[in-house]
This record gives C-alpha cells, structure tokens and sequence, in this order.
C-alpha cells in the first residue's frame, strides 16, 4: 500500500484470458506486493458471460437445455451437428449483438468454436479489447 493506505490494481495479461489483480505491500517495509486472487466483480462477469453464451448456444442450436450440462472442455465444432456453417454464421452475429463488440474475419476461426472454453475465452478478449 502506499502511502495513502491504497492498493494498486494491475491488469495481468495473458491472451484471452486475464485477471485483474491487486498488489498490497506495506509502507516501506521493502517487502515485495502480495498477489491477490481476481476480485469478486471479475469472477461474477465470467460467470455472466459463461451463462450468457450458454443461453445463445441453447437458442441458436434449438439444444432445449442440453447446454446446461456444458463444461468449459465440452467439444462444440464437429462434436455437436446442430452447429453447422450456418449456425456458426448466427452465433458471430449474436455475439456481437449481445456482448456489442464487431468481430473481424481475421480474429476467428474453427479453434474458436472448439470447445465452451475456447469461445469464452474469446467473447472474454474481445470485451476487454
């Protein structure tokens, strides 16, 4: 902490996914900061964001709940038909509406759409970009 009593927040990068920090250190004790873990608005906004893309993949791909049982490592291109050329198409336009970023053709791929994880990590770049 400085002098002022206040932590400093630091952005750690680190690709699509980051996590916002604080370091706490004592006043001229030469100690260096303590790490703390992401605060809890951060842990909330993934949660969000997470719920929020299960909630289009159940209503683009007609998956009548089957979303829910998603994990982050669930395969989604190639292990799901319903997600075909089309779907894909949908699923950018939607993202972009619901999140409000625009995404470029050369941001994206097929390893975006791989897995849950994959595409959260993705909406999760494109916001704090």
């Amino acid at each position: 902490m400085g002098s002022d009593g206040q932590g400093k927040r630091q952005r750690i990068p680190g690709g699509p996914r980051s996590m916002t920090v604080c370091s706490i250190s004592q006043p001229d004790s030469g100690t260096p900061p303590i790490m703390a873990a992401p605060d809890l608005m951060s842990l909330e906004l993934a949660l969000e964001i997470k719920q929020e893309i299960l909630a289009i993949l159940d209503e683009i791909l007609s998956l009548n709940g089957r979303g829910a049982s998603f994990t982050e490592k669930t395969p989604l291109l190639g292990a799901i038909p319903e997600l075909d050329s089309m779907a894909v198409v949908a699923m950018i336009t939607t993202l972009e509406e619901r999140f409000g970023f625009s995404i470029e053709d050369d941001e994206i791929d097929g390893a975006t759409f791989a897995t849950l994880g994959s595409l959260i990590d993705f909406v999760q770049w494109k916001i704090a970009a």
